[in-house]
């Protein structure tokens, strides 16, 4: 059998048969012929005529220890449809390339999974090859597809660079994947996105959760304004234990005792009821009858965690309302504070509760994107994007073993 047919058949080269092979020092070269005779623009118009030739090689994936490379002529169009002069498409690569298609996507599929440090190891590349074959599998998967049949959405923030940048990361709750990653975490950054979904997709757009910034919230409501603003669960009851702990600090205060002596009430007050230790019970027992308005701003606590637990989402907001007056009446500076940041957030906490909705998968993909950052010891803000596409969109790399 000719080594051309082995190779023919081991490979099954898309658009395109070896006619040669010959043995250098950088490997094994195989020589190319087309099959087909129209010239293809990426545009998508297709015709014969020719701007110029070149000769290109692209590597290819190993053969055995060797190095396998494709060489073969690509060629210009001078397109009438586009109306410029631009590289024809190839069925064996992506668009401006040096490595082959089944080569890029043996290095995208692990990449989804381990640093690009040892990928490159692996492949026998170098990181920066990697970094752009994985920008390039990137663009090829996440088109504007993604953003069709838009619904419910959430929005957040994620530092890099020790805190001291962020990325504004935009998530859709009905999919669970990434559809928008941005530099900054401002209005700005939030209003590319609307300007890329369009006018048309925002008018579907039917809820948007967010945290208690507030950064995010006035491009909501201008370029949605149909949308149920739905105010994270996660961060309303962390405004609730901050007001306890801010009456747990007055008291100590009034009462010059030492915080060391607070250390356990403060536990005790952060957790919730059904999960008290019966030393903490005690400890809530002693502060009703020793430092009652300290109790008192716990039970609000707890009686405010029922909304979230055991209320019927229909009788949410009734129920909100008598407990904002409960703790207006109750005469603690800290919890009328809390009452008035309530009200200011009044109808995006119930729509949460209507809706079921949180930012919970945020901070999923928040947790994730942590685990990309340390994988990759350090990314630029376009290199971190592009990973938190590659690994969090849904992007399924479809390896040469499996087609």
């Amino acid at each position: 059998m000719r080594v051309t047919t082995v190779f023919n058949r081991v490979l099954a080269l898309p658009g395109a048969s070896v006619e040669s092979v010959s043995f250098t020092d950088q490997g094994v070269v195989l020589g190319l012929r087309r099959r087909r005779r129209l010239l293809v623009c990426p545009c998508g118009r297709k015709q014969r005529g020719r701007y110029d030739t070149s000769r290109r090689r692209w590597r290819h994936l190993d053969f055995g220890a060797c190095q396998v490379w494709l060489e073969a002529d690509i060629h210009r169009i001078d397109c009438r449809g586009c109306g410029r002069v631009r590289t024809e498409e190839l069925p064996w690569a992506r668009p401006g390339a040096r490595h082959s298609r089944d080569f890029e996507d043996v290095i995208a599929w692990p990449a989804q999974r381990m640093d690009k440090t040892s990928v490159s190891r692996l492949m026998r590349c170098s990181w920066e090859a990697v970094d752009r074959i994985v920008g390039r599998v990137v663009v090829e998967h996440v088109d504007d597809a993604r953003l069709e049949d838009v619904y419910r959405i959430g929005v957040d923030e994620i530092s890099y660079k020790r805190g001291h940048k962020y990325l504004t990361v935009v998530a859709d709750h009905d999919t669970r994947k990434v559809i928008w990653v941005q530099e900054g975490r401002d209005k700005e950054a939030f209003e590319k996105f609307f300007d890329t979904l369009g006018d048309e997709r925002s008018e579907q757009v039917e809820a948007i959760t967010m945290d208690g910034s507030g950064i995010y919230r006035p491009v909501a409501e201008g370029r949605a304004p149909q949308a149920e603003i739905c105010m994270d669960p996660f961060h309303v009851i962390k405004w609730v234990n901050e007001a306890v702990d801010r009456a747990r600090t007055a008291q100590a205060a009034e009462a010059l005792i030492p915080s060391a002596q607070w250390r356990s009430t403060r536990a005790a007050l952060r957790k919730g009821a059904e999960n008290l230790t019966d030393k903490q019970r005690d400890i809530i027992n002693q502060l009703r009858r020793t430092r009652y308005r300290l109790w008192r701003a716990w039970e609000l606590k707890e009686e405010f965690r029922d909304v979230y637990r055991v209320i019927d989402p229909d009788e949410a907001r009734t129920y909100l309302k008598s407990w904002c007056t409960r703790a207006l009446r109750s005469r603690i500076p800290s919890m009328r504070n809390l009452v008035q940041r309530i009200r200011n957030h009044f109808d995006a906490i119930i729509a949460a509760i209507e809706l079921g909705l949180s930012n919970s998968l945020l901070e999923g993909i928040n947790s994730k994107i942590r685990v990309i950052q340390r994988r990759g010891y350090g990314h630029s803000p376009e290199s971190l994007s592009t990973m938190i596409y590659l690994c969090l969109s849904g992007i399924t790399i479809t390896l040469p073993t499996e087609r």
